[in-house]
Order: C-alpha cells, then sequence, then structure tokens
C-alpha cells in the first residue's frame, strides 16, 4: 500500500543573484530538487553547512520565494495556497528567540493568534503538557532554562495543531539529557500522527530515529533512501578479531586489507566487501597457524554515507 505523500517537491530551483562585489557570482542554493516526504514518517534532511538545507525550509515557511519549480504541501500548492501551506507546517527553528518577559502561556496564545486560532479552539494547556512546562506556564520566559526554552519552542510551532513539524538542527549544542527529552517528544509526536522532518548534524541521531533520508550537497539531492537502505551501500568494513597469539599481517599481499590497529592478541582490519569476502579473511589466519578466538563487526554508520557523498 502506497503512503501518502503530504510533501511534494518538482523540480525545485534557488538561484540567490549576485549582490555587487560581495557575492560576484549567483549562488545555486537548490538546484532540480525533487522530494516526496509521506504522511507518519520521521524525515531526515542532511547535508553540510552551505548545501541549502536552510534555504528549502525558508522557502516552505514563505520567507524565501522560490525561483522555479513546485511546492505541495498537504495538498496546497504553495504559488495558489500559500496561507494553507503555512498553516499546514510547524518549524521549531534552531536559534532561541522568545521575548523574555513573557511566559510561555502569553506566548503560546500570541502564537495561536497570528494563525488566526479562535480562543474557543486553542490547545494552549494541552501543548504546556506534551511538552512538561505546565508547572511554568505562568512563569518569565527568561527564567527558564535552556532546556525549557527548547521546549517552548517546540510547543509555539504546536500550537496550530500542523499536521507536518519541521525541526531545525534541535539538538545542536544541547546536553545529552535535554537530548534524549527532546527525541522524546518527537517520537511521540509521530506516534500521534505527526509527520516530523529534520534536519542535524548529528548524525547517530537520524541513523536511529528516521525511517528514511535525504543528503543534501551543494543544492543538489545526491541520495535518498531508507536509514538501512544506504547503510548497505557502505562498502568498507571493519572486523575486530581476538586470536589465540599475534598475527603480523604487515606482509600481507591482498591490498583491500588496511590494519587499523594490531594490539597483541587484537587486530582491528578494514577491508572493501566488494574485493575480498570474509571466508577469505579467515584463510589468511588460518594459513598463519593463529586461531580466531572472537570476532565483531561494524557495518559503518550513516557518517561513512554522508562522508562518501560529500566530499566532493
Amino acid at each position: 500500500m502506497n503512503k501518502k505523500s503530504v510533501i511534494s517537491i518538482k523540480n525545485l530551483n534557488k538561484t540567490y543573484l549576485k549582490n555587487s562585489s560581495k557575492s560576484p557570482d549567483n549562488v545555486e542554493a537548490l538546484k532540480n530538487l525533487n522530494l516526496d516526504v509521506n504522511e507518519g514518517e520521521i524525515f531526515g534532511l542532511l547535508g553540510p553547512n552551505g548545501a541549502g538545507k536552510t534555504t528549502f525550509i525558508n522557502i516552505l515557511s514563505g520567507t524565501v520565494n522560490k525561483t522555479s519549480g513546485t511546492v505541495n504541501v498537504w495538498g496546497f500548492d504553495l504559488d495558489t495556497n500559500p496561507k494553507q501551506v503555512r498553516a499546514s507546517i510547524g518549524i521549531v527553528p534552531q536559534e532561541v528567540n522568545l521575548d523574555p518577559f513573557f511566559s510561555p502561556r502569553k506566548l503560546l496564545e500570541l502564537q495561536a493568534g497570528m494563525y488566526g486560532v479562535k480562543k474557543k479552539d486553542r490547545i494552549t494547556d494541552t501543548v504546556l503538557k506534551l511538552v512538561s512546562l505546565e508547572k511554568e506556564a505562568n512563569s518569565y520566559a527568561r527564567s527558564l532554562s535552556g532546556g525549557m526554552k527548547r521546549r517552548l519552542l517546540m510547543a509555539k510551532a504546536l500550537v496550530h495543531q500542523p499536521p507536518i513539524l519541521f525541526l531545525d538542527e534541535p539538538t545542536a549544542g544541547v546536553d545529552v539529557n535535554l537530548r534524549k527529552n527532546l527525541w522524546e517528544n518527537v517520537k511521540l509526536l509521530n506516534k500521534l500522527g505527526v509527520t516530523i522532518i529534520l534536519t542535524t548534524h548529528y548524525l547517530q541521531e537520524a541513523e536511529e530515529m528516521c525511517n528514511r533520508i535525504g543528503i543534501l550537497n551543494k543544492g543538489s539531492l545526491v541520495a535518498l533512501d531508507s536509514t538501512k537502505n544506504l547503510l548497505s551501500k557502505i562498502q568498507t568494513k571493519k572486523i575486530i578479531f581476538k586470536t589465540n597469539s599475534p598475527i603480523n599481517l604487515k606482509n600481507n599481499t591482498h591490498k583491500s586489507l588496511n590494519i587499523i590497529y594490531n594490539d597483541k592478541n587484537e587486530i582491528c582490519i578494514s577491508y572493501e566487501k566488494n574485493a575480498i569476502s570474509m571466508d577469505e579473511i579467515i584463510q589468511i589466519f588460518n594459513k598463519a597457524n593463529v586461531k580466531i578466538l572472537d570476532i565483531s563487526s561494524d557495518d559503518g554508520d550513516l557518517e561513512d554515507v554522508f562522508t562518501n557523498l560529500t566530499k566532493n
């Protein structure tokens, strides 16, 4: 059964025109981007600085105009129904920008008013409880901890009950405990039916959280697949062998083997999966009369994929 596409991007381009001496050439921030995000998934949008992630989010939020292409969000076309597109999306920005003299309750009420939510339809208390800020509802924002402010940003993005939530580097610069708390909130929202799109530099988080991942580089989408399939494309594999005696592989003639470390009765090697098999490696140990006591493997992670696709 095909899942419903809640964001559909076709041939999206954004070119920033040259600006006198500071930028002598036009900058192509997005180049012919084609992308679909499915309802109910957690989608990761990754890429190095300058890849086009922020431009993409800004186009959908209406703060940047696209050069060409079509953008459809929750069934609404950005050109003909920009208000409905904005109402379908909640955005949690990377920067914490809150009025220090407003309480969380007041900020959420103001945000709901900006989206035209009638007072009888507002869910301020529900959202405050969702992000565990009900006890701080009437405190000044300036008195909140860093973690509370991050949760308040998420609450602001939810007041108009959008079906799609964008999180732009939500855990940048936060500690481990806060990061865990934020991801628990994200998982809960996703279980409640909210489609999540996140950008992050923490590749381990993307690997653990996302159903699918798109990788942007220099404005182009260089990869788009399930997290599982992306990881399967890694050709380099790392193996740690524990042995009954040391082994010397320095004179080994197989070019695909690379010794990472060799410490007494433990050796770590990497190899190209398409160049040599595991059986062939074990045969090298057998010929050296070295008994293998234990084997542990590392098939690589998303960082390997990311590095390989964005190195040029």
